[in-house]
């Protein structure tokens, strides 16, 4: 009977015969060495790709004492927006050399610095990346040769902060529909308890001042579509509210449902702008005007910064935001009296 043989795993000198380089300096380049020229590079990355070649993470450590782990460390608790997060972070630990592993927090938030300690003494890992506040720890720390990068983009109950609650784009929506002719708004909010919440708040009553606008009001729905419709059916016919901005597509969705039970068209009587670029935003009639944030783009910010501590290089400057607006069917130029 015929037994399966195991694909073998392809070896570093494979790769050197078919990059046409020494075997040396494919490990140069497996370890970022810059004295590896870029005409190299890119032959050992094309034969890396060609032979799916994955280095052997046992043998390396044992012979640099390193591991070729990162940890990545998350509260306990669920987000969609932390998987596409910790995509990004994995290709880009990928790309260099390395793998990422999640560690979840527990417990008592005052406690979770010593524990980070302790599995950075551990030995386990390279480096330590913490997507959420470490307090007692600075942003950038060492324990032993182990650093501790802080990106604190989730509290502890996995709600958004830092940049992934920074809410500028509001101000964007605001100004094109403003360039569109509507002068009467309302903000849809969400729960307050979301630094995102407040933050999307702030900017849009920030934004009706700066331009001179006018809002009609904030109707604080906490993620429910069903208060965005009631607030949206509770508007005086006399309102003159020509666009309303919600805290995210599901109250988004909501105020669209209102508008309709009250035979109010959109766009072409209301237009409804959300946040998120939930799936089934674009497949709603009106397909929905969005925010969509970029989370991988945003894990391998949070990696790059990682790997520049460990390289001992500066950490890379990258201002560009995560945020875009994907402008769809639900918006238009205010109605004409």
């Amino acid at each position: 009977m015929s037994r399966e043989v195991a694909k073998r795993r392809p070896t570093i000198r494979e790769v050197a015969r078919l990059a046409g380089v020494s075997h040396q300096t494919v490990s140069r380049y497996l370890r970022d060495d810059p004295t590896v020229n870029e005409a190299m590079q890119q032959r050992i990355g094309q034969a890396i790709a060609q032979l799916d070649y994955r280095p052997n993470l046992v043998a390396r450590a044992m012979r640099d004492r390193r591991t070729g782990r990162l940890a990545l460390l998350l509260p306990s608790g669920t987000a969609g927006s932390a998987l596409e997060m910790l995509t990004g972070a994995a290709a880009e630990a990928h790309e260099a050399g390395y793998v990422v592993e999640v560690v979840t927090l527990g417990g008592p938030t005052e406690s979770r610095a010593g524990r980070v300690l302790e599995l950075a003494d551990s030995g386990l890992f390279e480096g330590i990346l913490a997507a959420t506040p470490l307090p007692g720890l600075s942003e950038r720390s060492m324990s032993g040769a182990t650093p501790i990068v802080i990106s604190a983009d989730y509290d502890d109950q996995m709600r958004s902060i830092g940049e992934l609650a920074d809410a500028s784009t509001t101000a964007e929506i605001i100004e094109r529909l403003a360039r569109q002719g509507h002068r009467r708004f309302l903000h849809i909010a969400g729960d307050y308890a979301h630094t995102s919440a407040r933050r999307r708040r702030q900017v849009y009553l920030e934004t009706i001042e700066r331009l001179a606008l006018e809002s009609y009001g904030v109707a604080d729905c906490a993620w429910l579509a069903e208060s965005a419709r009631r607030a949206v059916l509770d508007l005086p016919a006399d309102c003159g509210v020509t666009a309303v901005v919600c805290a995210n597509d599901v109250l988004a969705a909501g105020a669209i449902r209102g508008a309709v039970e009250r035979g109010w068209r959109v766009p072409h009587d209301l237009s409804v702008t959300g946040w998120d670029d939930n799936a089934l935003g674009a497949a709603m009639m009106p397909s929905l005007t969005t925010v969509s944030v970029d989370h991988e783009r945003l894990g391998r910010r949070a990696i790059r910064r990682l790997l520049a501590v460990l390289r001992g290089q500066p950490e890379p400057e990258e201002h560009e935001r995560i945020t875009s607006v994907v402008w769809r069917e639900s918006t238009a130029p205010a109605p004409q009296d």
